[in-house]
């Protein structure tokens, strides 16, 4: 499992707008944003690392005026943590991810006086990017590149839904990565503060996961913020699998 997952992110990381290939690493960055969370790089799973690749992705990172930052799977490269903590690089967060496969999804109902849909206009997408902004603390504003991005997702074949008020408005809502090789990331599940403790963050999970199992994906993987978050997928039927580590340089 740990190797599918890691192979899906080296995947997804390609299909950026602009990747970069470094050695064994693979850079997914996308020109319209200078955020360390969408501009990062990987591991291929399994290829051997030289302490003289760290040194070129740092450089290619430092040529695309980005910081220098990676997301893995760590057992799919044991001996790099070493080398990148030798080259300065500062270990940010160590996260369980957990799967689910169609044999453990439980959908729960959705909430009373909302609905759940697919967003098919940019007012629509701007209005959950709004969303997600605030529940992750970032930008209220949904600028027309965070707009593109989304849809882009949708149009390779990724998942995007929204939970809608009866007045039209957006309480909430995530997506899913387009499936590498039958495997997709679920992430960016928000929901609006007047909206939470209702069993909408599990309903939205739900779904996604349900629409990329309806599409042939066979495992739907993701990340858990923390505790209460971990309770919210565990409901859905999502279980721990392996361990990812965020790590970066100043």
């Amino acid at each position: 499992m740990d190797a599918r997952i890691q192979q899906s992110v080296v995947v997804n990381l390609s299909r950026r707008p602009a990747p970069v290939e470094v050695g064994p690493f693979v850079i997914g960055l996308d020109p319209t944003t200078t955020s360390p969370y969408v501009n990062y790089a990987t591991p291929r799973p399994g290829a051997a690392v030289t302490a003289a690749d760290v040194t070129a992705l740092v450089a290619a990172f430092r040529a695309a005026d980005c910081k220098p930052r990676l997301e893995y799977v760590t057992s799919c490269a044991p001996d790099l943590e070493a080398l990148l903590t030798a080259a300065g690089f500062t270990v940010e967060a160590r996260h369980t991810y957990l799967v689910c496969v169609p044999g453990t999804l439980a959908s729960p109902p959705v909430p009373g006086q909302l609905s759940l849909c697919e967003p098919g206009t940019d007012s629509r997408r701007a209005e959950l990017i709004r969303v997600q902004n605030e529940a992750f603390g970032g930008d209220p504003v949904a600028s027309e590149a965070d707009v593109a991005r989304l849809r882009r997702q949708q149009d390779a074949g990724g998942v995007v839904v929204a939970a809608v008020t009866e007045g039209g408005g957006c309480a909430g809502g995530g997506g899913a990565a387009a499936p590498v090789g039958a495997v997709s990331e679920v992430a960016g599940i928000a929901v609006r503060a007047p909206y939470r403790r209702r069993g909408l963050a599990s309903a939205i999970t739900a779904e996604v996961t349900r629409r990329l199992f309806s599409a042939g994906t066979e495992v739907a993987w993701l990340e858990a913020g923390g505790a209460e978050s971990w309770r919210v997928y565990e409901r859905v039927g999502y279980r721990p699998a392996g361990q990812r580590l965020y790590i970066a340089m100043n």
